[in-house]
């Protein structure tokens, strides 16, 4: 019982690091290789500079971002923040009073 004492707040450490860190770590690993497999010519993407833009083509370790009308920049992969949603037809909600 007295091992015990001893080993609780090692435990307790351990849990706790377990819960604080390396499970927030792989969930982040997780969504930055959602993000990764859903990158396609023609998908829209913000990358971490918050410029957006719509992919021209993906290579092995980079991308070509069009970024305007006849401006095409060439990103690393890595840079892609987030992928956007395309957007499908609205639907209007009307308030007949």
């Amino acid at each position: 019982m007295k091992d015990l004492g001893v080993l609780l707040p090692l435990i307790l450490l351990i849990a706790g690091f377990y819960f604080l860190v390396l499970r927030p770590a792989r969930a982040r690993q997780q969504s930055f290789v959602k993000v990764q497999s859903e990158l396609a010519p023609g998908a829209r993407v913000m990358i971490a500079s918050g410029i957006f833009g719509d992919i021209v083509s993906v290579g092995d370790d980079t991308i070509e971002l069009r970024v305007a009308a006849n401006t095409v920049i060439t990103v690393k992969r890595q840079a892609v923040a987030q992928v956007i949603p395309a957007e499908g037809p609205e639907t209007e909600t009307s308030t007949d009073d």
